[in-house]
Order: structure tokens, then C-alpha cells, then sequence
């Protein structure tokens, strides 16, 4: 009998140790997805296929802290002649989140510098020299729950007159949607 009711005794602390760990909050988590978006406006490049990767920190219920980075490919078209080359966006950056509700409407932005990848030159046939980066940002605005967020999202890297032209600006900037999976890495 002394044994059944420490048995009972110890599913019962189990339980409720199990319980509690699914009703607590997550306030840390990893957010992986993807992106896909129209180059706007650009006369380089098209359209635009990313990962995004993402540490976020809830310092509150309703506001969150992290990193992001990850990969965005900007598909080149050609312009007039000039035959744009592919290049790749690669951001570093401070990742800032609101979360008004627990569910539902969210926005916030990712701050920082992008690496420019790619063809050294900007077109195909043309010598100058592509941008190796700049200032990152990416605004968003967006619907969460605790499992995925869904977001139109505008990336803009800023480069200056680098990598310009005669007739053509170099452009590294596009509109799109983006969804993304949490992962919860604990309180």
C-alpha cells in the first residue's frame, strides 16, 4: 500500500511538472522561414527568394528583442541592353517586434548592415562593380499566434550611387510576403 500511494504521489508531481511546462510562457524562441517578394522599384532585378533565420527575446508579454539574418536571391533582368546579373542579400541585424495582443496583429523591424553577394560586376555586360553592402532595414507588419508569423515585409539595403549606371540605378530593394515558424527555445 506504501508503495501505491508514493506511485500516485510521484505521477502526481510528474503531471503537474509536465503541466506547468506547457502552460508557461515561452519567451525565447528561434524563428526560421522563407520570403518571397517583387523588386520595387527596380530596373536590376526582378523578383527576390529568401530564408530568414531569427534569435527573439519576448523582454515583455508584448515586446520582443532578437538577431536576424539569412539569404534573400534577387533574380537580375535585363534593362535596356544592360544584362543584369543575380546577387545575393545577406542581412546582419537587430530584430524589434510588437505584439499588442497575444494573438494577432503584430510589426516591428530589422536593423542593420547586409552583405552584397555575388557577380563582381552589376550587369553581365557592363564593368562596374557591384556594392559589397549597406544599411538594412526591413519593416514589417503582420499576423501572429504562438506558432507562425505571416508578414508583408519591404527589404531595403542602401547603397548609395555604387553600383549605378547611365540609365539604371542598382537597386536592392523589395516588397513581399514572409512566414515564418517559432521554435521555443525555453523562458
Amino acid at each position: 500500500m506504501k508503495n501505491v500511494k508514493r506511485a500516485i504521489l510521484g505521477i502526481g508531481i510528474l503531471s503537474a511538472g509536465l503541466l506547468s511546462a506547457q502552460s508557461a510562457e515561452m519567451t525565447n524562441m528561434l524563428k526560421i522561414g522563407g520570403n518571397v517578394g517583387i523588386a520595387a522599384p527596380s530596373t536590376n532585378a526582378s523578383a527576390n527568394l529568401g530564408l530568414d533565420v531569427a534569435y527573439q527575446h519576448l523582454v515583455t508579454p508584448g515586446f520582443g528583442l532578437g538577431i536576424a539574418t539569412g539569404y534573400n536571391h534577387f533574380f537580375g533582368k535585363d534593362n535596356d541592353g544592360i544584362e543584369n546579373n543575380d546577387f545575393g542579400v545577406v542581412p546582419v541585424a537587430g530584430l524589434i517586434r510588437v505584439y499588442p495582443k497575444q494573438t494577432g496583429f503584430y510589426f516591428g523591424t530589422d536593423l542593420g548592415y547586409a552583405f552584397i553577394t555575388g557577380d563582381e560586376n552589376v550587369a553581365a555586360n557592363a564593368p562596374v562593380a557591384r556594392p559589397d553592402g549597406g544599411f538594412y532595414l526591413k519593416p514589417e507588419l503582420g499576423w501572429h499566434n504562438r506558432h507562425w508569423n505571416v508578414a508583408l515585409q519591404y527589404t531595403k539595403v542602401f547603397t548609395g550611387s555604387k553600383g549605378d549606371l547611365p540609365g539604371q540605378d542598382f537597386n536592392a530593394a523589395s516588397l513581399g510576403l514572409g512566414v515564418s515558424y517559432n521554435i521555443p527555445l525555453g523562458e
